[in-house]
């Protein structure tokens, strides 16, 4: 172990110049890492990777949906993710009667595929506006900032897309605000649900294995992106046609050894490499543990509930699976930050760069301000967790908090009548929203215990005031108050009661608003947060964003021959990650070969067990080693994933992983354990990226799915 924490790197320093750490923008890969990239492997151009006038892998590589990245591997838009990003349209396609989350789902035909409410976004080219962005800035800090750069940025941005809804421009922060970069992007608004394996085999071990190696998770799902006839983005039309791509990703079946080159084109979510020790702290003694608690409590009831009625987990399984996959992360990532002890090691740098900024006014005060800075914060931090993660984690307090909005409008001096109107009829198509996908059993536990928690652990004079003498008077003293308030406010809000809804949406008033129980929990919290906690967390943002820029531009000034191998942190901007296939040793006497195969998988199944369950026809399949053409050579058996030394991160899921050509040798979708404090510092020997290998995923779409027409689109690498 001692070995392990001698070997541990820091990605505070990001001076790169070694390991497989990086996440890199690919307009910038010709002069900072290409020869690297070619020293490793690579067998492509740097035009063929990111190129404006030419088409480019970047043209293969999307935004799918909100928050993950998915890759084009036919000339007809067909589209690879994860399974874990189509979730959520895989779950609203489904029913009862036609469970395509449970069953899995191939179309027959494009006329089968499935209309879906997703976006994709095609990156069209990136812009340096970094000139442009400090001018509008100038000397400013603070507020003042924030507002100026604000300003330039919706300048630029209506510039470039003005009303268009199928453009999108984004003016992206990098170094901390030292660096500003413009992404144009074409908007698609057509995307149709082509196919999922089950959730047997989509989400195999479950929570159990989530972000555990090793790995048997056919974590895939299959869609397509629509154009109109010109081949422009449009919205949903029958008349619309498949997209034809400026590029799509040839699929390679010649498998992969150990050591080969691997790289990632994707829409990595974000990083804080440059936190500060008293980042790291905040972290690992008050925001992560309070999180994981509240998260670990809402989970629990959810999954009680979901295991009682297939109707239930079908109803809550997309937004379960959103609190868990955090849950686990954050619980992982506060004990390798610990267990590395990277506090005392950020510690060691700041001391460095204290000593360095001796004598110099821009950069000498640096963190004794930050230690200003978080001691003013410190004590309300427990407070913005338990209100974001436990209070409004209950969905009836989430949703009741937006009528909020009602209340201020029935207020405003300029009384209208149709502007009430017209948001009473907004209210009202989110009412039945919410009751569509609320699960009253689950959320009143959830509501009880978040409000026992609170008062637990929040300091008593933070409590919004009178609150928690109204809950006490609930119930009597053998009896748990908690849960008698709760059921108090889940019988009598008008949330559930369609007469009482419907009697304030015709006459809508203030006090019929503040008389509502569900809504008194929501404005008592909220309130309290905002008069007197958020004016803080605004003013140690704002302060923690100046100093963060000045000490990037120190770190810049203390190492100038070192700026050109840096990089920025992850900001769900398209990146670039190269490394290898790789084994690795997490400790002493183990270690993990760099595949997993259908043996493991099957040595992992339980018939009817909530996670490790598989199909009869996977079953059959296995045992008749019916592997078609997609076994391994070495391994005489089907590859289901295999891990790389890439540095990725919240995203990247979805992310294409690519051999020395440029060709799809399988799917990203997670991280390993041992590395989950990779956010704040990367770990050069631990960190893995795990995959789908592309072969099991062809494997499941063939031989399980019997959708040998998909495979057929594909141009195939053997």
């Amino acid at each position: 172990m001692k070995k392990l924490l001698l070997s541990f790197t820091l990605a505070v320093s990001v001076l790169q110049s070694f390991a497989d750490e990086g996440m890199w923008i690919p307009m910038l890969l010709g002069k900072q890492v290409y020869a690297d990239m070619v020293k490793k492997g690579l067998k492509l151009k740097p035009e063929q990777l990111y190129s404006v006038n030419k088409a480019s892998i970047k043209d293969a590589i999307i935004i799918f949906g909100g928050g993950c990245t998915g890759e084009i591997v036919s000339n007809q838009g067909l589209i690879f993710t994860n399974h874990h990003c189509g979730y959520d349209a895989i779950a609203t396609a489904s029913s009862v009667e036609n469970n395509y989350l449970r069953d899995g789902f191939w179309a027959a035909d494009k006329a089968k595929e499935i209309p879906t409410q997703l976006t994709v976004k095609f990156l069209d080219r990136i812009e340096d506006v970094t000139d442009r962005m400090l001018k509008a800035a100038g000397n400013t800090t603070g507020e003042a900032r924030t507002k100026a750069l604000a300003a330039e940025t919706k300048k630029i941005t209506d510039e470039v897309a003005g009303t268009n809804e199928f453009k999108n421009a984004v003016v992206a922060s990098m170094f901390k605000g030292n660096q500003y970069f413009l992404y144009v992007y074409d908007v698609f608004k057509d995307v149709r649900f082509v196919g999922t394996p089950p959730e047997s085999i989509g989400k195999f071990g479950g929570d159990t294995d989530n972000w555990e190696w090793p790995r048997h998770t056919g974590d895939f799902s299959v869609f397509r992106v629509y154009s109109s006839k010109d081949g422009k983005p449009a919205a949903y039309s029958k008349e619309n046609v498949p997209y034809k791509p400026k590029h799509f990703l040839p699929v390679s079946v010649k498998g992969i050894k150990d050591g080969d080159f691997a790289m990632i084109f994707g829409y990595p979510g974000g990083t804080n490499r440059y936190e500060t020790s008293f980042g790291v702290k905040l972290k690992t003694d008050i925001e992560n543990p309070t999180l994981v608690k509240l998260r670990d409590m809402r989970l629990k009831y959810m999954l009680a509930e979901m295991q009682k009625d297939p109707a239930v987990k079908l109803k809550l399984a997309s937004n379960y699976a959103s609190i868990a996959n955090y849950w686990k992360f954050f619980d992982g990532e506060s004990k390798q930050l610990i267990k590395y002890d990277v506090f005392g090691q950020k510690q060691k740098q700041e001391a460095a760069f204290t000593a360095w900024a001796k004598g110099k006014p821009d950069y000498e005060n640096i963190f004794a301000d930050y230690e200003k800075n978080y001691a003013a914060w410190r004590p309300y931090a427990k407070y913005r967790q338990h209100l974001n993660e436990g209070i409004l984690g209950s969905p009836l307090v989430r949703y009741v908090s937006s009528w909020r909005a009602v209340r201020q409008r029935l207020m405003a001096k300029d009384f209208n009548p149709e502007a009430i109107k017209k948001l009473m009829e907004q209210a009202t198509e989110a009412r039945k929203q919410f009751l569509a996908d609320e699960n009253k059993k689950s959320d009143q536990q959830i509501l009880a215990q978040a409000l026992s928690m609170f008062s637990a652990d929040v300091p008593a004079e933070q409590h919004p005031a009178g609150f928690f003498a109204k809950v006490l008077a609930a119930g009597s003293i053998d009896e748990n108050p908690f849960k008698q308030f709760a059921a108090q406010v889940f019988e009598n809000t008008m949330a559930f009661d369609d007469a009482k809804w419907n009697a304030f949406a015709a006459k809508p008033t203030v006090d019929a608003l503040q008389n509502d129980p569900a809504f008194a929990v929501a404005d008592a919290f909220i309130n309290q947060y905002n008069n007197n906690y958020a004016p803080k967390f605004a003013a140690f943002a704002e302060k923690n964003n100046d100093l963060g820029r000045m000490y990037l531009k120190g770190i810049m000034e203390m190492n100038p021959e070192k700026v050109n191998t840096m990089y920025p942190d992850a900001n769900f901007t398209m990146r670039t990650s190269y490394g290898k296939v790789q084994s690795y040793q997490p400790k002493d006497a183990v270690k993990y070969d760099f595949v997993c195969t259908l043996d493991g998988l099957m040595a992992k199944y339980v018939p009817g067990d909530y996670e490790f369950d598989l199909p009869a026809k996977f079953v059959e399949l296995y045992k008749a080693k019916d592997f078609g053409s997609y076994a391994d050579a070495a391994k005489n058996d089907i590859v289901v994933s295999f891990i790389t030394s890439n540095d990725i991160t919240g995203g990247n899921s979805g992310s294409p992983v690519l051999n020395a050509k440029g060709e799809l040798i399988g799917l990203a979708f997670d991280g390993n354990y041992e590395a989950l404090s990779h956010k704040l510092a990367f770990d050069k020997d631990l960190n893995r990226t795990i995959n789908v290998d592309v072969r099991y995923v062809l494997w499941c779409i063939e031989k399980l799915g019997g959708a040998k027409h998909i495979v057929d689109e594909l141009q195939l690498a053997k």
